[in-house]
């Protein structure tokens, strides 16, 4: 996986994410497809963003032997959706964190201001105890995930991952500025946002296309 040209990012080469997520790009692309692209490479983003969780040895016994073997420590993920696009990548996470947490923010874009205006907010009561893993299609300006974030460690949550599959320029420096602290796990950072806020060459309107209404 190489670096960027933007510390804490790490774009994830793999060549079955890259060709899956050029199909979730094409405008070609069913919205069936689409969905099930989508959940695909969450998994792929899944397996590499937890690369560094902590492990711990524990007894278990084989056909053949009893032995030690590693197992994760400590209390289990949460996944953090923003809405609505982010669940189209959760099923997708849970797949192979079947036992992690799920909490939502409710997200909305100004769209005169791109700003990002909150709707709801809800978390597992002991989010503060856990690695929280925040999950959304594109950063774009940024203003979305920077929101959910200040709310987050507004929480009391201090450990942070935001997975997405696609990231504006913009979008990272905004995010940075604001939360130099939290990694970003992406499978591209693309060219720039036009004057719409969208990312060129990106996907169009990631949830627009999860959920057929565009």
């Amino acid at each position: 996986m190489p670096a960027t040209d933007f510390p804490n990012v790490t774009v994830i080469d793999h060549p079955l994410l890259q060709h899956k997520l050029s199909y979730i790009r094409s405008a070609d692309t069913t919205t069936d497809n689409f969905r099930r692209l989508v959940r695909e490479v969450a998994s792929m983003i899944a397996y590499e963003i937890t690369r560094d969780l902590p492990t711990e040895k524990i007894s278990i016994t084989t056909p053949i032997t009893t032995f030690d073997s590693p197992v994760i420590s400590g209390k289990k993920l949460c996944l953090v959706s923003i809405l609505r696009a982010g669940n189209g990548m959760l099923d997708g996470m849970i797949d192979l964190l079947p036992g992690a947490r799920v909490g939502h923010i409710g997200l909305y874009r100004d769209p005169e201001t791109l700003e990002a205006i909150e709707y709801y907010f809800k978390l597992p009561d002991d989010i503060q105890d856990r690695l929280v893993i925040v999950v959304d299609p594109m950063l774009a300006t940024g203003h979305s995930a920077i929101a959910a974030l200040n709310r987050l460690k507004e929480s009391g949550v201090n450990s942070l991952k935001l997975a997405c599959l696609i990231a504006a320029p913009e979008g990272v420096k905004a995010m940075q500025e604001a939360h130099p602290d939290v990694p970003i796990w992406a499978g591209s950072v693309d060219s720039h946002l036009n004057d719409h806020g969208y990312i060129v060459p990106g996907l169009g309107d990631a949830g627009d296309r999860i959920f057929g209404t565009k």
